[in-house]
Formats: structure tokens, sequence, C-alpha cells
């Protein structure tokens, strides 16, 4: 599972960042490693120096295989509610996407040859 994690230029993309956000993604998607061939996470703050709330925003891309990226974004106070909230609603996104494709490759249709 390939990691890229990228900042706006008011978000300082610090070692310590990249780490954490990478531990954390490996840990709460750890269920779907063998489903996800890479991720893009985009760190930003939308109002500089002025600050305000709401202004981080993290945006998370994931690519599964076999299935289109899943994109969602999310914004908070700070950059870990941001990045907190966009794994919340990644996760949900790639349930229901992936349940969705379960159900359609293993399930009959409701009518079958027997039925004619």
């Amino acid at each position: 599972m390939n990691i890229e994690i990228r900042t706006d230029k008011n978000i300082h993309g610090s070692e310590r960042l990249i780490e954490y956000v990478r531990d954390e993604l490996k840990l709460e998607f750890q269920r779907y490693s063998e489903k996800i061939t890479h991720f893009e996470v985009h760190l930003s703050d939308t109002n500089g120096d002025k600050g305000g709330e709401e202004d981080k925003r993290c945006v998370i891309e994931a690519r599964p295989s076999g299935l289109k990226p899943i994109a969602v974004t999310h914004k908070a106070a700070n950059i870990d509610q941001a990045i907190h909230g966009a794994m919340d609603k990644l996760k949900r996104s790639m349930e229901h996407s992936f349940s969705k494709q379960e159900h359609t490759r293993g399930t009959k249709p409701s009518w079958s040859e027997e039925d004619v």
C-alpha cells in the first residue's frame, strides 16, 4: 500500500506529521490492506495566517483495486481533527463500496431459470 502525503504552503509537512498520518492510515485501514493500492492525503490551511473556525482541511483519496478512486474531504479546527474526520468518512465510503461490490458479484438474480 503506497501512501503519499502533501501539504500546502501554510502547513509544515514535518517528518513527524508524515509518519503520524501514515501510521494512522495503516492502523485504521489494515482490514482493507489487500484491497487498497494507494492513498493520497492533502493537508491544507484554507485561511493561512488569518485563522478561523474549521480552516484546516484534509482530503484523502484511496484507490481500491478494481474500483474507482474514492475521495473524501473534512474541515476542522485543527489538523488532527481534520485527518480523523476524513478517515472516518473514507472508512464509511469504502465499506459501502466494498459491500456493494460483494452483493453484485456474490448474489443470484431475483429470477432464475427454475422460475421460467
